[in-house]
């Protein structure tokens, strides 16, 4: 049983984190995250899955801090590029390079395929593990859309400004948060594990 409230997301991206509490709010949760452990050695994700970067970050970080971690692993799928950037969406075209340029780079190669599919999908794996490093949950989340010709939107983060979800004209990066929280593959990941933390967490 998950009895401490606080609840690591183990992610140094404040973008993430900042969702994450929207996502979450109304629980008796307080949040910490990664930059919050100063010591804490980063978790490779050698996994060649979402699913498994997911458990293996939650299983490390769980173990190094002692709190439960919740970790997500998440990417972008484009169809013109058989499924690329996929589990390397965070490190196409490097690490330490920037979203914007990621994003340029991400439109000229399917530019250069000359595929007029435009079909993509945002994927988010999360898994929960306990304070021993035992994965007790994990959730799938995926919001089909398509790739739009250029950055539109400043809200979000990543590549949402050039995400079109199914359904709708505007980008992730133009869309309020509140709408973008309730069709988002990292929302519909949460939804699952929070079914699951209610069962656990004495309201």
């Amino acid at each position: 049983m998950i009895k401490n409230t606080e609840l690591l997301f183990a992610s140094n991206n404040r973008g993430k984190v900042r969702e994450m509490q929207r996502l979450f709010e109304g629980l008796p949760i307080t949040f910490r995250c990664l930059p919050d452990f100063p010591g804490v050695k980063e978790v490779e994700e050698t996994g060649l899955t979402f699913e498994e970067n997911a458990a293996l970050k939650a299983r490390g970080y769980a173990g190094q801090t002692g709190l439960c971690a919740l970790a997500d692993d998440s990417g972008l799928e484009i169809a013109a590029l058989g499924g690329a950037p996929g589990v390397h969406s965070s490190r196409y075209a490097g690490a330490h390079t920037g979203y914007d340029e990621k994003i340029r780079l991400l439109l000229h190669e399917i530019d250069r395929t000359g595929d007029v599919r435009r079909n993509a999908r945002f994927v988010c794996e999360m898994a929960l593990a306990d304070k021993n490093g035992e994965i007790l949950t994990t959730a799938r989340g995926v919001c089909d859309g398509f790739i739009a010709n250029e950055l539109r939107g400043t809200n979000g983060f990543g590549y949402d400004p050039i995400f079109i979800p199914a359904g709708y004209d505007a980008t992730f990066g133009e869309l309020p948060d509140d709408i973008k929280q309730q069709i988002s593959h990292r929302g519909h990941a949460c939804v699952k594990i929070m079914r699951y933390l209610l069962d656990f967490i004495a309201v």
